[in-house]
């Protein structure tokens, strides 16, 4: 070819990608290719015990019956018998062995899922619906089970009979064999051509089926149900609902029936092939052909029916195959999704933590290219205010604009925050406060400078190291549904009753919960609901109490509380702050008055420092927050 011309057809990147994701498939199934012999072993074993008993059929036919050989016939019937025995004890236990095979490999592909998901940014669950991600899990790979539990074991069992099937019926009879395969070769094209419909309709199917089980997690969680309730869209909600059912429910049928007709064809075909061998042989015996014993015809036929069921079913197998490609690769999309925020090959791990927290020239910035840490390695790919997921490659609907770049959210941020001491970051909306308190813990990482805990880059340090360092206690506190005593030990499992107890009367919640009738054993409900704002607030600071970080970022930590309960809980969070190093992140000025550095950030830039007095005598815009918080505070 000249190397100027162009190829006039190049095949899709579907057909270019399919032969290595079925290779990646075939992968998954490597740490138990033992078992998988065995499997094996046994689908060989029982596919020539079966093929056997046509052959004894053919000599009780020919040869026991008409000679009256009663020892010969009871031979051949006790064979006949046994052959039945051992297909069906062979069979059962490859059941077993494929089975637990198959349900290995997808508790490999679930736990996969699950442990990436565990590694990636924040950035990507703020851009992910929490359905689509359960959606993965539960229903794509819950839909690859039959697959791969049943799927490899039928295709190896299938094409082991029809081999041997094919090579008995051969030695019966070739020509009776040609006239009984003139039409596979059609049949395996029409099972091909079936197998891409399905798989094109599954992925629709599977999209959809996301997309409701987005709907569901939103709108019936506590939150969703209160809103709905109280803007009155329960109906509308129903209505949107139900429209969306309504075209899985259509997916749904376009899916079972894909090819359905010609199916029935080749199942019709099939089955008439006897009456096609019959009048053959018939017809060739009339006009002078080869002549083919009763025997031979019986076990002929006998031969081609067992032949029909593992042909059809290996046709059924492979558009079983196309169509569970589909739910493999919504699998590998998240299985390939970039990680972005690693550890070292060799990371630092301080095995004592002073405390000390510096942002040198820190920059960050959403762009669509993602965030880069100064030293060409990847940061953050978030996408702020980005609902939608990944990429188009991932399938999610994330959308790039080419050539834009947002704003910094951060910009030469210079600060030091010395060992046990404290910092309050204070400014308006959007000024990038908690981005800043959220660089410390690698929740997302800078895109230029550094942050640094006690000298070393938080990039290097190991991810226990800063877990064990660091504790956030957000403005958006979560508490799973479970017990206050399960809640609170998430943060330390092997935390004693005196250590909870030591933990929530620090947090000013002890009394509350032991007021409770089942104390500590109390079920918070979903998202914490049975609790207010300002218990479920309290919670996740004694949470992070327990875990004695030596590092607190408090993220608008008492943002949901009552200004009586504020100043309770602050009295505890002085008392904890005492030699510990504490970033607090405020809109309200109340709580960082005694911060021994306060920083205003304006449009991701520090536009004062100082304390609380030296603030108020500049009269800046630290001065114009304070007025404001005055003007707004209740009047008694």
């Amino acid at each position: 070819m000249h190397p100027d011309r162009q190829p006039s057809w190049t095949p899709p990147a579907d057909a270019k990608e399919q032969p290595r994701q079925v290779r990646r498939i075939l992968g998954l199934f490597r740490p138990y290719r033992g078992r998988l012999a065995v499997v094996g072993l046994l689908v060989g074993a029982a596919s020539l015990v079966s093929v056997a008993t046509p052959f004894l059929l053919k000599e009780t036919l020919d040869v026991a019956i008409p000679q009256g050989r009663t020892g010969l016939l009871s031979l051949l019937a006790a064979g006949m018998i046994l052959s039945a025995v051992l297909t069906s004890v062979f069979g059962v236990l490859q059941t077993l062995i494929s089975t637990t095979v198959g349900q290995r490999v997808m508790h490999d592909l679930r736990t996969a899922v699950y442990g990436r998901l565990q590694r990636m940014s924040l950035a990507f669950f703020t851009r992910t619906r929490t359905g689509e991600v359960q959606s993965r899990i539960a229903n794509d790979i819950g839909g690859m089970q039959a697959t791969v539990t049943s799927t490899a074991t039928s295709l190896v069992s299938n094409l082991t009979s029809v081999v041997a099937t094919i090579v008995a019926m051969a030695a019966l009879d070739w020509r009776l064999t040609v006239v009984s395969l003139l039409l596979l070769p059609v049949f395996v094209w029409i099972s091909r051509r079936v197998g891409n419909e399905r798989k094109k309709i599954t992925t629709q199917r599977q999209k959809q089926m996301a997309a409701m089980a987005a709907t569901v997690t939103e709108s019936l969680s506590v939150s969703g149900i209160l809103l709905g309730r109280t803007m009155g869209r329960s109906d509308s909600l129903t209505a949107s609902f139900a429209a969306e059912s309504e075209s899985l429910v259509g997916l749904e049928v376009r899916s079972n029936m894909a090819g359905r007709w010609r199916m029935a064809v080749i199942t019709v075909v099939m089955a008439a092939m006897p009456a096609v061998i019959y009048w053959t042989a018939g017809v060739a015996l009339q006009v002078g052909g080869p002549k083919v014993s009763l025997g031979t015809i019986v076990a002929f036929v006998s031969l081609q029916q067992g032949l029909f069921r593992p042909t059809v079913s290996l046709l059924a197998t492979g558009v079983q195959i196309q169509t569970s490609l589909a739910l493999f690769q919504r699998i590998f999309e998240y299985l390939d999704l970039p990680i972005d925020i690693t550890e070292r090959e060799r990371p630092v791990r301080l095995d004592r933590v002073k405390g000390e927290v510096r942002f040198e020239n820190v920059t960050f910035r959403y762009d669509d290219s993602g965030s880069r840490d100064g030293r060409g390695q990847r940061g953050d790919r978030g996408g702020k205010g980005d609902r939608t997921d990944l990429g188009v490659k991932a399938g999610l609907g994330y959308q790039k604009h080419q050539g834009s770049q947002e704003a910094p959210i951060l910009d030469g941020i210079d600060v030091t925050v010395p060992a046990g001491s404290s910092l309050a970051v204070v400014g308006p909306t959007g000024a990038g406060k908690s981005t800043l308190g959220y660089l410390v813990p690698r929740l997302y990482d800078v895109s230029g400078g550094r942050v640094t805990l006690d000298g070393v880059d938080v990039r290097d340090l190991d991810f226990d190291t800063l877990a064990r360092a660091v504790g956030v206690v957000s403005q958006e506190t979560y508490l799973f549904h479970a017990s206050v005593a399960e809640n609170l030990r998430f943060a330390k499992p092997d935390a004693t009753d005196e250590e909870l107890h030591a933990a929530a009367k620090a947090a000013q919640i002890h009394d509350h919960i032991a007021a409770l009738p089942d104390g500590y054993d109390t079920v918070v409900g979903e998202r914490g609901h049975r609790f207010s704002g300002g218990e479920k607030q309290r919670l996740a600071i004694a949470r992070t109490i327990l875990r004695d970080p030596p590092v607190l970022i408090l993220d608008e930590a008492t943002s949901a509380l009552d200004t009586r309960t504020e100043a309770a809980v602050q009295e505890a969070i002085d008392a904890l702050s005492a030699n510990r190093t504490t970033l607090t992140i405020a809109h309200r000025l109340s709580t960082v008055r005694d911060a021994d550095q306060i920083v205003v950030l304006d449009s991701g830039r520090v536009a004062e420092r100082g304390t609380h007095e030296e603030l108020l005598a500049l009269d800046g815009r630290y001065a114009a927050l304070v007025r404001r918080d005055a003007r707004l505070e209740p009047t008694t």
